[in-house]
């Protein structure tokens, strides 16, 4: 099950790829066949309601020559009851 952090990240994530995409003037089912995928999963990446496959993403960014940066960093505001700042 999706929270709002994740949603917003989709969200973020299919405007990112619908912007590159437009920036290049390539359509979904063009982007589709430079990354190996069809044209309905682009479309559900840019609607940004379900979770991109990683390996998916990184083709996108290969296709669209950008860089793929995912990072694991400690929340700046961590939920209640969360692990920051525990000791293992």
């Amino acid at each position: 099950m999706s929270g709002p952090d994740d949603r917003e990240l989709f969200g973020l994530i299919a405007e990112r790829v619908a912007e590159r995409r437009a920036a290049w003037g390539i359509s979904q089912r063009e982007l589709a066949e430079l990354c190996g995928t069809t044209q309905s999963a682009i479309a559900r990446i840019e609607r940004g309601k379900r979770p991109p496959r990683i390996d998916t993403l990184a083709r996108i960014a290969t296709a669209l020559d950008c860089e793929l940066v995912i990072e694991l960093r400690p929340r700046t505001n961590p939920p209640p009851g969360g692990r920051e700042g525990e000791s293992r």
